[in-house]
């Protein structure tokens, strides 16, 4: 028997982009085009991190497109542009930025999840106020998730657990980074190479602390290693599942070409833990080659 949509989104996986799935590695049908990729991503995974919102503003005309291509029930989770996060870090010119971001995504409203807002580095407990205020003025329309990096937020004390109190009393999720699978190789190849170079190297969290628990993981590039970190998040995504939260969870690889794998190494974990969530989906080349394998009979 179909489980119905409602049991199929009970908890939403994704990869870094939809543009990062990697047309060359066998996971979309055909040569990839701007126009073909994300129905073709969105029959597969049921949320992207909108990464390239941190480097500008999309043109009108792609919010146009994505809002028609993309199903009602797929979920973008745009992240806030560094002229908010990184440059203005939340003071300054970062309310006008804020209210330009919104303008522009507001043909997507039915179709955003959490928006993402990476602090800097250097953003510390000192500045928690600041956070606070910008919180506080953010739409209400919308929801939220923040990710820190600073080592006063790992601290397993008082800034930490402040820092979940303004999350906490603003209702906004607090993103668990976890790069564990990445630091935990041997880095021979440029892409993992780079990766080493980019990711933090932050102790990782299980936080929820409202409806939408967030993850972003990085892996090993040999997806088998991750297996044991992978039964250890199936085992947390199922808990937050039976509590009635609906995770968010984003697979990164060295290499996005491999993402698509690593992602469907988790999703066949999180199923065998509760079959309500749907069974991992038949990438949209392996429906071509199953079609053609059917052709081949007659």
């Amino acid at each position: 028997m179909r489980l119905s949509r409602r049991h199929e989104t009970r908890v939403l996986s994704g990869l870094s982009g939809v543009g990062s799935c990697g047309v060359e590695r066998e996971f979309l049908h055909g040569v990839g085009t701007a126009r073909r990729i994300l129905p073709q991503y969105a029959s597969v995974f049921r949320t992207a991190e909108g990464n390239t919102t941190f480097y500008g503003l999309p043109s009108a005309e792609t919010v146009a497109r994505w809002a028609m291509e993309a199903p009602e029930d797929f979920r973008f989770c745009f992240k806030f542009p560094r002229a908010i996060s990184h440059e203005q870090q939340l003071d300054g010119g970062a309310e006008a930025e804020t209210r330009r971001f919104f303008e522009r995504l507001a043909p997507l409203a039915g179709r955003c999840g959490p928006f993402f807002l990476q602090l800097h580095e250097s953003f510390s407990a000192n500045r928690l106020e600041t956070l606070r205020t910008f919180l506080e003025k953010l739409p209400n329309d919308f929801t939220y998730a923040v990710e820190v990096r600073h080592r006063d937020f790992f601290d397993g004390a008082e800034k930490e657990q402040a820092l979940d109190r303004v999350l906490g009393e603003a209702c906004v999720d607090r993103v668990n980074f976890d790069p564990r699978g990445l630091f935990a190789t041997q880095a021979t190849d440029d892409f993992t190479r780079d990766a080493v170079r980019k990711k933090p190297r932050v102790p990782v969290r299980f936080t929820a602390i409202g409806a939408r628990p967030f993850v972003r993981f990085v892996g090993d590039p040999e997806i088998e290693k991750n297996a044991t970190i992978f039964e250890e998040w199936a085992a947390i995504l199922a808990r937050w599942i039976k509590e009635g939260r609906t995770p968010y969870f984003f697979v990164h690889h060295p290499d996005d070409g491999l993402a698509p794998a690593m992602a469907r190494s988790l999703h066949r974990r999180v199923y065998a833990r509760d079959p309500a969530v749907r069974e991992p989906p038949i990438w949209p080349s392996e429906n071509d080659r199953s079609s053609a394998a059917q052709l081949d009979l007659f």
